[in-house]
């Protein structure tokens, strides 16, 4: 005999579940770590630069929260780049790819 669930249990599944789909298909890939390793910047100097706390940037980083547009474009204007550049509706390809790639046009 299994057990029964509550209303409310199953309101809080279902709204588990809605943030699950949600973050599956809105996911917003990011570079963040990538360009401050290549600036050698510390999150805390990034948050400090565009105005919010360090462990935002660490969940940007991580995919963990979705920027607003301004805070977006704060970031991008930070590392001198178009938006386009920093974030992403799908996954980033990998450097080497990208060399690699590079490297087949010039031959």
């Amino acid at each position: 005999m299994g057990l029964a669930r509550t209303s409310t249990q199953n309101k809080f599944i279902l709204c588990i579940r809605k943030v699950l789909v949600y973050k599956s298909i809105m996911s917003l890939h990011n570079r963040i770590a990538v360009l401050r390793a290549e600036k050698k910047l510390s999150r805390a100097t990034l948050a400090g630069s565009v105005g919010v706390n360090p462990q935002t940037i660490g969940f940007l980083e991580r995919g963990d929260y979705t920027p607003s547009l301004e805070l977006a474009f704060k970031i991008a204007e930070h590392f001198g780049l178009p938006v386009e550049a920093v974030f992403s509706p799908r996954p980033f390809r990998t450097l080497s790819e990208q060399v690699y790639e590079l490297h087949k046009r010039e031959a």
